[in-house]
């Protein structure tokens, strides 16, 4: 089965959804974090920095366990553009 190319929003999608990752993350020790959700530090940076944009459910699911980011907060990200403001803050 040949992978469909990513749309440009779901490209965009990834980039907020890394944003969110990085700023929940907000000074803790990458390789800590990444430990803690059980993926490497090197999947974390790519996440984070948009290279990965389309991750699996469980990685991001295991990530924002570690990061106490809601599934929600999390999914209304990845769908629409604002970081939600408890994100910001």
């Amino acid at each position: 089965m040949v992978r469909q190319p990513l749309t440009p929003e779901q490209i965009e999608a990834g980039r907020r959804l890394g944003a969110l990752l990085r700023h929940a993350r907000a000074g803790r020790d990458p390789a800590e974090v990444a430990h803690a959700a059980g993926v490497s530090p090197e999947t974390l940076r790519k996440i984070e920095t948009g290279r990965l944009p389309s991750p699996g459910f469980g990685t991001i699911i295991s990530l924002g366990e570690a990061l106490n980011v809601p599934v929600q907060e999390l999914a209304a990200t990845w769908r629409g553009g604002d970081l939600p403001l408890k994100a910001v803050s």
